[in-house]
């Protein structure tokens, strides 16, 4: 089979949810796998640094403590074998055929009788490496899929999704809990008729903000207790931080987990003393340009690399200034408004298209009277900054 064997929930150095975060997002994942009559399909839907992985690997590591976790596969981009789709059905299965030994017994039938099937096609892979068996076994049982905007894919919509459209309803036992920013091919996929009914969806920037406020002030108070304990040459004052020390930088976060993960990062920093950091951070309530360098400005590069790789010139005058325009208005516009405005810059069709591989970073709705809007002030301070 050649699992990618580093896929799974437990390799690697990958981290959970902090305890008593995330708290409501993890119930409402519990009662929909608990719930026999809810969706077999549960799509996480968050913008880049909202935390979707950090909450697969928390559920992941619950329902595999559990027994309701039959198997698990974590893409990403930084990995050839964990971003090629061709690697996703087999590992899921030898996982799989690891858990059940029915499984293992049906699906080593068809490798008996064909050795060289894990070559074929995604379709006939689902089919024959987990459709197969799991209709002979009849055993309800999860498969995560996490970062699935992660993976080399040239279809326009999600091949993985396309094939698991065609059948998802023919294994009602089995729930796919699947994560992935909200880009093209990931919205194409989740859209498909025969998918579409039978999908949940939870999109993370929609979550209620006192409720993210509440799990980021936990996180920075936890983390930056942290710092005290490992810097024992360090001098603190009794009460760093401070309450008013943690409600400045959950402002500053502004619901992003990985703006605040990122400010942890920089004031723990082992070359500069803590407090002197937090400070500066503090001191500079607008500025964002110390936790770029430490860290985001890294992950807005990597989302527009992949997002725009195969563009031409012209598209790319289009698209800055459309981009220009989106981060400098005062208030936000809509697509229509902004055509408007720009004139030069063509209909709002044009306008649409130039920005729909944005969905990840932008608030972009889906019609065109509603408001384009900046999820985090990180985002446009990393746009026009000069370097």
């Amino acid at each position: 089979m050649h699992p990618t064997i580093d896929a799974e929930h437990h390799s690697g150095i990958r981290q959970g949810c902090l305890g008593g975060t995330r708290v409501d997002v993890l119930q409402q994942l519990e009662d929909w796998l608990g719930d026999e009559q809810a969706q077999h399909v549960f799509w996480l839907n968050g913008l880049a640094g909202t935390g979707k992985s950090t909450i697969a690997q928390t559920f992941a590591e619950i329902t595999f403590a559990e027994g309701k976790l039959g198997a698990s596969f974590f893409c990403s981009r930084d990995f050839g074998d964990r971003s090629n789709i061709q690697n996703i059905f087999p590992t899921l299965a030898f996982q799989l055929a690891c858990q059940y030994p029915l499984f293992r017994e049906k699906l080593l039938q068809v490798l008996r009788a064909n050795c060289g099937i894990k070559r074929g096609s995604l379709c006939s892979q689902l089919e024959t490496f987990i459709i197969g068996p799991f209709q002979a076994m009849q055993t309800p049982t999860l498969i995560i899929i996490d970062a699935l905007d992660e993976c080399q894919d040239e279809e326009p919509a999600s091949a993985v999704l396309s094939v698991l459209s065609r059948y998802v309803d023919k294994i009602p036992l089995v729930k796919f809990f699947i994560t992935g920013r909200p880009e093209p091919r990931i919205r194409s996929g989740f859209r498909l008729k025969s998918l579409q009914p039978h999908t949940e969806v939870l999109r993370l920037h929609d979550v209620k903000p006192d409720l993210v406020d509440s799990d980021i002030k936990l996180f920075l108070k936890t983390r930056l207790a942290d710092v005290v304990k490992n810097r024992s040459g360090c001098s603190f004052m009794e009460d760093w931080p401070s309450p008013q020390d943690i409600d400045a930088l959950c402002k500053k976060a502004a619901g992003l987990f990985i703006y605040a993960s990122t400010i942890v990062k920089f004031v723990a920093s082992q070359h500069h003393p803590p407090n002197e950091r937090l400070a500066l951070i503090i001191s500079l309530p607008q500025d964002t340009s110390h936790e770029g360098k430490s860290g985001i400005n890294l992950l807005y590069t990597q989302v527009l690399d992949q997002a725009f790789q195969d563009v031409d010139d012209d598209f790319y005058l289009h698209l800055r200034s459309v981009m220009g325009a989106v981060v400098l208005v005062f208030h936000p516009l809509s697509i229509k408004t902004l055509s408007d405005l720009l004139g030069n810059c063509g209909t709002p069709f044009r306008m649409y298209n130039a920005l729909r591989a944005l969905h990840s970073l932008l608030l972009v709705p889906d019609n065109m009277e509603g408001p384009i809007r900046v999820f985090h002030k990180s985002f446009p301070d990393f746009l026009t900054d000069p370097k």
